[in-house]
């Protein structure tokens, strides 16, 4: 006799119907109507300032729209005119302070961040939580005591009292380590040493080009950062001739109050003073998409 196994029940499969609504998810909606909603707050000032820029005085004071007006040519050519040209010295202490400080600051953070990162010595964890601590940390918090530290050396109302505060950067420094952590291979330090290269080999001739879009991120942070610096150099600084252009166009918007034609120059100062910015990010963005396009073909 042959035993008969019972039938397995087959699942009924219900027909959709056609004419159910489809559900269209609704958080890309909600998320591209936040972003939205902050490009627009952040852009409208901006705008604002572009469009200001080009209105002569009486145009500023009596009309307030984002139409753009009809004295931008001679905005320019007043500011670059004033006081025998302080904007193109602000903007040149800027470059300076900016230029020199984003570098310097990024190379010590790429080194620190790498020792963090591939170093095994004694308190690196202790260091990399101070480090933390020094994120956390506001930096207006620092600047009276730096300014009474800069007196005390002697370097008070000199450019290193601007540039000496901002080498070192703990964020930089933080971006750097966890940059290095993933980019740079341990296993590649490890075949170098045996080949008999140096640390410093090591680092100027493999860890540097590894850590290049790192490098970039970096500088970019500390040049903005530098660039818009208020404080430091409003604290630091007492002579006009070294001014960057944030105090020295806050100079001129304090002048203002007795000559309203003033106010003019510091709009078109404000607004030329963008125009560095967005040229770095244009520039260096391509090192973003490189370093995409090698992580793509790696993986």
């Amino acid at each position: 006799m042959t035993a008969v196994l019972p039938e397995r029940p087959t699942a009924r499969v219900r027909p959709q119907s056609s004419t159910a609504p489809e559900r269209r998810p609704r958080r890309p909606l909600v998320a591209s109507a936040v972003l939205i909603l902050g490009a627009v707050y952040c852009l409208v000032p901006v705008l604002w300032v572009v469009t200001a820029s080009t209105k002569s005085n009486s145009e500023l004071f009596t009309t307030f729209t984002f139409l753009p007006g009809t004295g931008l040519l001679d905005n320019v050519a007043d500011l670059f005119a004033y006081g025998g040209g302080q904007f193109p010295l602000w903007a040149w202490n800027s470059f300076i302070y900016a230029g020199v400080g984003a570098a310097l600051s990024t190379l010590i953070s790429t080194m620190a961040g790498f020792a963090l990162a591939k170093y095994d010595f004694p308190g690196r964890q202790i260091w990399f939580y101070a480090i933390l601590a020094g994120v956390l940390l506001p930096g207006i918090t620092l600047a009276i005591p730096q300014y009474l530290l800069m007196s005390q050396m002697g370097l008070a109302g000199t450019y290193w009292s601007v540039l000496l505060p901002v080498l070192i950067s703990p964020f930089g420094i933080f971006l750097a380590r966890v940059y290095a952590a993933s980019a740079v291979p341990s296993d590649t330090l490890e075949a170098a040493r045996i080949d008999g290269a140096s640390e410093f080999r090591i680092f100027t001739s493999i860890v540097l080009p590894m850590m290049v879009p790192g490098m970039v991120t970096v500088f970019l942070l500390q040049f903005v950062g530098i660039w818009n610096n208020f404080l430091l150099p409003f604290i630091m600084l007492s002579e006009e001739r070294m001014y960057p252009l944030t105090v020295g166009l806050y100079t001129l918007l304090s002048k203002g109050s007795g000559t309203p034609s003033l106010y003019s120059l510091a709009i078109i100062g404000a607004a030329i003073s963008i125009i560095p910015l967005i040229v770095m990010m244009l520039v260096l963005q391509r090192y973003w998409r490189l370093d995409l396009v090698s992580g793509g073909l790696k993986g």
